[in-house]
């Protein structure tokens, strides 16, 4: 049952973050959180989320930035290790607080806290018409760049923060997909890497079904995603971003994720 449940959501989230840049690993986490230990669900999903993306590089990684993927991918491969060796190093964040709605418990992590604080800041300013027209310069984008790395390699909810700096960088639809999808698998490669150090060979190796049902599933999604690209503009990315952004930050805030 796990694996048609996380198959299932690899394959709509992957449909969903072509479009808004982030989404699968913020979504595809606290489902493998229901069935692995967190740190292992996080480990598991990056492994998706790597493959997933090497397949969208393929599709429209030609179409990336270059400056901005200087600008804003370096500071977040940076940040990324420093990110993935705190988790390596604490296994367990104690809640800021917890409650009970029925006889399921909720708890609040400081992590998601602040992430969930953020994002609402940034999304609302994404739907302010007077902010509309405003970009981020790129000496901006490093300060992006760090965050988005770091809560990427701590929590693996990178995509949300990184999509917030680069909707403002003033690039196309095609661009902004393109340069997410570099800066992203530049990310997933880091952190896997401070991952292998806590996480052996064998753990892929017990878990390749699901791994291997949940990446096919996704890139399904993705290629889906590819497809329905020319049908959309980049103020309908631009809105669904910050749409998304809120109900993640909602559902961070409450515990629900």
């Amino acid at each position: 049952m796990e694996i048609i449940i996380i198959s299932a959501i690899a394959f709509l989230a992957a449909i969903l973050t072509f479009f808004s840049g982030f989404g699968l690993g913020t979504i595809l986490t606290p489902v493998m959180m229901i069935f692995f230990p967190v740190e292992l669900a996080i480990g598991l999903t990056a492994v998706v989320h790597f493959f997933n993306n090497i397949f969208k590089l393929v599709l429209i990684g030609k179409h990336g930035d270059l400056q901005v993927i200087i600008h804003f991918g370096i500071p977040a491969v940076l940040a990324a290790i420093l990110g993935s060796l705190l988790l390596v190093n604490i296994s367990d964040l104690q809640p800021l607080y917890s409650y009970n709605i029925g006889s399921k418990t909720f708890e609040v992590l400081p992590v998601k806290l602040i992430i969930s604080i953020l994002l609402i800041i940034f999304a609302s300013i994404d739907l302010i018409p007077y902010f509309g027209k405003l970009q981020f310069g790129k000496e901006k984008l490093p300060i992006g760049g760090l965050l988005s790395g770091f809560f990427g390699g701590l929590s693996g909810n990178q995509g949300a923060l990184r999509s917030a700096f680069l909707i403002k960088a003033g690039l196309s639809k095609e661009a902004f997909i393109g340069t997410a999808v570099i800066v992203s698998i530049s990310v997933d490669f880091t952190r896997l890497f401070v991952y292998s150090s806590k996480f052996s060979s064998m753990i892929i190796v017990e878990n390749w079904f699901v791994l291997t049902t949940a990446t096919l599933s996704a890139i399904i999604g993705a290629y889906i995603g590819n497809k329905l690209l020319k049908k959309v503009t980049i103020e309908f990315i631009q809105k669904l971003v910050a749409i998304m952004l809120i109900l993640i930050s909602i559902a961070l805030a409450s515990g629900v994720l």
